[in-house]
């Protein structure tokens, strides 16, 4: 395709938009040149436009075919709404990867931007703005202070940030674009590290390293909204990925909702799980009951069991460690080993088609399994690191393998496309013959092995269960399976789940609930750093809260009445208290202002009806205000000091049962301009003398003041502007002042004549002199030699 192109243009990657497949953008290596190649018809024809400026990576809008982020080497983020024909800057200073389009349904314009930039002075915030209406005007602050780097996430009803806060990292999330509130994770997890593994389920799925954690992780599942997390599992095994990140062993099984496979260390042992319920209740895997000659395994639980490894490859070519498919509910495929513990070596291929119930082995060494015609049928070729010849079929999920040969020279297979449409059964396999070789590309079509399209008859009905309780996620499901063995292809219009009844509600359909842990009997009782009566406390009189039971429903759990009543949150009705736990700070978390600056104080009430409370704020200027309820001040309460000096800012919050109060100091400081010292210039021995430093403009009480007088090293510290000092020796001394305001310092500099005895003469001028005086130190500095000279004479 050179001459579409150009045949001396060097191309450094390609991208072809999501939403039209014909649409393909291509850039020029920037070495030689910067440019975009833009074809409408699959790479028929190109248009070659010219770049300002170097792409690093680009991100489609997930409905708008036209419409393009791009990011700069020099860390600017750009959009396109013409497909990449002309550019426009968005913002400069964009962290890498943390820019998100807007989520349909949820931002109210879909050409809304959120990304996470720098400030001119370092610090990071949330900006959001539209592509092409990003001027300072335009943009938007969702979040009031500074964010840590790297930590903004936009991902489906969520958006995530991290907050730095002295030596704890603290989180946030804002459910369906509201505002943003803590999250709550159990007080003393105290996180070193927090990933969102998912949230497309209606909670999120957090991974959080705690303090005591280097190599594990603990699972977190929260709240719908996402504040409230539980523990779900202790000690997930994590795997460190090709590019050095970590990699959690933990994988949801596709097609069928709530079933969770994890690894997990345990007494120096490393164990794989399966959940039915979202992490409510675990158990070993059964490993098979023969080996493939069909020889009895003796694998008693829970002293042996099977366990899997649960990497995705990180070539997108690759099947990975694991596969599922939605298409093909309760078909799992992967490689694992049966024994005590996790392990590497003698490990097999195993598939369960009854969602991990049961498992089979179907292969001594490690291979690559695809799913055929939404998994009607399975194809697995060996591992990249041995040549082969050979691919393997299956039409009766796993029980029996045809050889079939795609090439008759061994290759080194680096990778399998298998086309997603059903229409066209075609699959790709690309690797080379030798390490030498060049690159081949082998195209096998497979629809000759389906005899037909399969009828009714061809189908059976499958009930999901767990090992043998038909209730899974409060409902009873029935799905539509290709019988094994029938060699028919399935219809486009194939549905896969025939009926979900709903079950009555009993204990495993609910988890322990935020601030409770289950104890050796099942039960959910508080944790000992968790007061359930908290809860109430910051509600206002004459509202509603809920009051937990304990217990909270596992998400997306179908079940009905049964127990439902009894462990469901009961709506109570707020006591009225007295306020208590009352926070003043500002709302950059800074105690230091600029004269002349608006400063913003934020006032937080832990308990107390905030709608009855009356604030009073004094600002120690002089000036105060009040407010008749708390939530007036939800924005904050602004104000600017005309003077600059240490005040004194006090909150006051009051209702008919009580009061609290709380002080802040706040230093209100101007940059010193001008420093002077004031000190004699002859001084007598061991008697006492003032030194002054006059500060311009003047401050009060804002100014530190660093003395170094004599021979002393080390500096004296005074927030006075004057000190008195006595030199015990003869000779000349200099002192030296050094003020510190702001972030400004200045500094001057005497020298002192120290005697034992001297004496003043009283000098009297012409009356004329000042007539010739410039009033500069040059000029005194002359005169004062001309006196010197008359007097020694």
């Amino acid at each position: 395709m050179n001459d579409k192109v150009g045949s001396k243009t060097v191309l450094s990657y390609l991208y072809v938009c999501p939403t039209n497949k014909r649409k393909i953008m291509v850039l020029t290596d920037p070495e030689f040149e910067s440019s975009v190649l833009i074809s409408s018809d699959e790479g028929a024809s190109y248009q070659k436009y010219r770049l300002t400026f170097y792409i690093l990576s680009l991100l489609f809008h997930p409905s708008e075919e036209d419409w393009a982020l791009a990011y700069s080497h020099d860390q600017k983020l750009y959009s396109s709404v013409d497909f990449g024909r002309k550019w426009q800057l968005i913002h400069e200073h964009v962290t890498p990867n943390r820019f998100y389009w807007s989520v349909l349904g949820l931002d109210k314009e879909p050409d809304l931007v959120h990304m996470e930039a720098h400030t001119p002075d370092g610090n990071v915030q949330y900006v959001t703005c539209r592509a092409q209406m990003c001027t300072e005007a335009n943009r938007n602050y969702p979040f009031p202070g500074y964010i840590d780097i790297s930590s903004l996430v936009v991902q489906d009803d969520y958006i995530f940030i991290q907050v730095p806060t002295s030596g704890r990292a603290t989180y946030y999330v804002s459910y369906k674009r509201d505002s943003f509130i803590q999250i709550k994770l159990p007080k003393y997890s105290l996180p070193k590290d927090l990933h969102i593994v998912s949230t497309d389920e209606k909670q999120v799925f957090a991974a959080v390293q705690e303090w005591n954690q280097n190599d594990t992780y603990n699972l977190y599942l929260s709240d719908t909204k996402g504040i409230y997390f539980t523990l779900a599992m202790e000690n997930v095994k994590t795997t460190r990925g090709i590019g050095g990140n970590q990699m959690l062993d933990l994988y949801e099984v596709a097609g069928i909702k709530g079933i969770l496979i994890a690894n997990k260390r345990q007494d120096n042992q490393v164990k794989t799980y399966i959940t039915y319920n979202k992490g409510r209740d675990w158990r070993l895997l059964q490993a098979p009951a023969t080996d493939l000659d069909g020889n009895d395994i003796h694998c008693i639980l829970p002293f042996c069991s099977l366990h899997l490894q649960l990497q995705m490859s990180e070539n997108p070519y690759l099947s990975g460690t694991i596969s599922t498919k939605d298409s093909a509910p309760g078909i799992i495929v992967a490689t694992g080993n049966i024994g005590a513990e996790l392990s590497y070596n003698n490990v097999g291929m195993f598939i369960s088609s009854d969602a991990g119930n049961s498992w089979r082995q179907i292969f001594e060494e490690e291979h690559n399994v695809w799913f055929l015609d939404k998994g009607g049928a399975l194809v697995a070729v060996k591992q990249p690191s041995v040549p082969t010849r050979h691919l393997w079929v299956s039409f009766d999920e796993g029980r029996q393998w045809i050889q079939h040969s795609f090439s008759s020279v061994p290759l080194f297979v680096d990778g399998v496309l298998v086309e997603a449409g059903a229409e066209n059964q075609i699959m790709t396999f690309f690797g080379h013959f030798s390490h030498r070789s060049e690159w081949q590309l082998i195209k096998i079509d497979y629809k000759s092995i389906f005899s037909r399209k399969c009828t009714e008859e061809d189908y059976q009905t499958w009930h999901l269960h767990n090992q043998g309780e038909p209730c899974v996620m409060g409902q009873k499901q029935i799905y539509m399976k290709r019988r094994p063995g029938n060699y028919c292809m399935l219809g486009k219009d194939y549905s896969r789940i025939l009926s979900a009844e709903s079950c009555i509600c009993r204990a495993h359909d609910f988890e322990c609930d935020y601030g409770y842990e289950r104890r050796g009997d099942g039960n959910c009782r508080p944790a000992f750093w968790f007061n359930p009566s908290t809860v109430s406390r910051s509600c206002s009189q004459g509202q509603n809260y809920l009051n937990s039971t304990g217990y909270r429903k596992v998400v997306l759990n179908n079940c009905t009445k049964g127990v439902k009543e009894m462990y469901t949150a009961r709506k109570q009705q707020c006591p009225n208290r007295p306020p208590k736990g009352l926070l003043l700070t500002t709302k950059d978390g800074k105690l230091t202002a600029n004269l002349g600056s608006n400063v913003t104080f934020l006032v937080h009430l832990d308990e107390g009806d905030s709608l009855r409370t009356n604030i009073q704020l004094d600002f120690g200027d002089g000036t105060a205000v009040s407010y008749s309820n708390l939530s007036w001040t939800e924005e904050g309460i602004k104000h600017v000091y005309k003077s600059a000096g240490i005040f004194r800012v006090t909150a006051l919050a009051e209702n008919t049962l009580g009061y609290d109060t709380t002080t802040l100091f706040l230093h209100v400081t101007c940059p010193v301009e001008h420093v002077q010292l004031l000190a004699p210039f002859v001084v007598i021995r061991n008697k006492e003398v003032n030194i002054t430093a006059v500060v311009l403009p003047s401050h009060s009480r804002t100014v530190t003041y660093f003395w170094w007088l004599g021979n002393n090293t080390e500096p004296v510290l005074t927030l006075d502007g004057s000190i008195s000092f006595t030199f015990p020796n003869e000779g000349m001394h200099t002192i030296t002042v050094q003020v510190a305001a702001a972030n400004t310092i200045l500094q001057d500099t005497k020298t002192i004549a120290v005697k034992e005895f001297f004496k003043s003469l009283l000098l009297s001028f012409s009356p004329n002199l000042d007539e010739f005086n410039p009033d500069i130190p040059e000029w005194r500095q002359d005169v004062g030699r001309v006196i010197k000279k008359a007097l020694l004479q």
